[in-house]
């Protein structure tokens, strides 16, 4: 006999479209309602049970598993995200060491997480989805068997019914038919044995997909909250150095002459006490030039006391007397020598002064000019009040 493929000969090829012909013939007589159908009320309704399971476990699989790769995405970013702040993190700074150490639990717990889920949960799902494929087959085995019996019952009573009987025939369709419903009823009822059971299993196969989810969830986020509540304690650590670095770092420029900003870092600050030469050659003055710095002075303060009907600059405040010498470093600032008395003015808009910062006219300038335009800013604690 000639084969067509694999284990399969013409006379299996022949046989096997004969009786799919003969299933397509007696399921149209059956629609017709020239032949009556097995019906089974309750097998259908397991049958739905077995579809509706079948679904919802193919759903809970694909979501399970979709679970799975978002943990994954999450891994990866909080890796990225730990090593990041590892990177930045400066080797002073408090906690370094634990912040390297965490950033290796940090990833080791998402890997567990991630291994227990996938071990505990998807793969319990797959076992569990793997019987249905096998039992759908079987219950469409099992209709075809049934339409095959169907098809030899109506076939051996159209014989018996006939005018013309051949009991060969007859007796050769009554064994067809026995074996027919043979092997339909070991299908039938293999099925009702196992339906049900696989229906109610699905309760405990969510309890404990569930179960074994709900529990990995609650030790992944009890440890990660340790880890997250000891990162939390280094931040409050590195933010009370930073305190205390910045109140130690006040505590020295309290001391230290006022910056107005603009000038470049590179620019030493002007000296705050006269240095030894400076106060020896004060010391040293001539008295012909103590005299007449004396003079000077004083003809200042009776010119602005007496001089100019008694005129004031707009604005004007208090008196200031410059104790050290100022370079001016910018074209708003005023050029200050020892000695030199400051008219000091208010500033026509409050939020222009610079702290550690005064405006003012030299008294000199005003008593021979009355000319404002001249005025500048200069730094207060070069200054005293007089």
């Amino acid at each position: 006999m000639a084969e067509t493929g694999k284990g399969v000969t013409a006379g299996k090829l022949a046989i096997n479209v004969q009786k799919r012909l003969t299933r397509a013939q007696e399921k149209v007589l059956q629609k017709l309602g020239k032949a009556d159908e097995t019906r089974d009320a309750a097998f259908e309704e397991m049958v739905a049970n077995f579809n509706k399971q079948m679904t919802e476990g193919g759903k809970l699989q694909k979501d399970l598993k979709a679970y799975l790769v978002a943990v994954k995405t999450m891994h990866d970013a909080s890796r990225r995200l730990q090593d990041c702040l590892a990177d930045m993190y400066e080797p002073e700074w408090f906690g370094k060491e634990e912040i390297d150490t965490m950033a290796e639990d940090t990833d080791t717990l998402w890997l567990d997480y991630h291994q227990n889920l996938s071990d505990k949960s998807v793969t319990s799902m797959d076992t569990y989805l793997a019987q249905f494929p096998d039992i759908k087959a079987r219950i469409a085995k099992r209709d075809r068997k049934m339409v095959d019996f169907d098809s030899a019952r109506h076939h051996f009573a159209s014989l018996q019914k006939g005018k013309k009987k051949d009991e060969a025939k007859i007796a050769k369709a009554e064994e067809d038919l026995g074996r027919a419903q043979k092997i339909f009823e070991e299908l039938n009822v293999e099925l009702q044995d196992e339906l049900p059971a696989l229906w109610d299993n699905r309760v405990g196969v969510y309890v404990n997909t569930f179960q074994g989810l709900a529990g990995q969830q609650e030790k992944f986020h009890r440890e990660m909250g340790k880890l997250s509540q000891n990162l939390n304690d280094i931040m409050t650590k590195l933010e009370e150095q930073r305190q205390l670095n910045e109140e130690a770092n006040h505590s020295e420029s309290a001391s230290s002459p006022p910056k107005r900003p603009g000038p470049p870092p590179s620019r030493p600050p002007p000296r705050l006490t006269p240095s030894p030469d400076q106060r020896q050659q004060h010391v040293d003055l001539s008295e012909d030039e103590a005299n007449t710095d004396f003079t000077t002075t004083t003809t200042q303060k009776s010119a602005v006391t007496n001089g100019s009907d008694g005129e004031l600059p707009p604005g004007f405040l208090y008196k200031v007397k410059a104790i050290h010498d100022y370079a001016a470093t910018d074209g708003d600032e005023l050029e200050l020598k020892m000695g030199d008395v400051v008219l000091a003015l208010a500033f026509d808009n409050p939020d222009e002064q610079d702290d550690g910062w005064l405006l003012g006219v030299k008294e000199s300038h005003w008593v021979q000019s009355k000319d404002i335009s001249v005025k500048g800013v200069f730094p207060e604690n070069f200054t005293q009040k007089v």
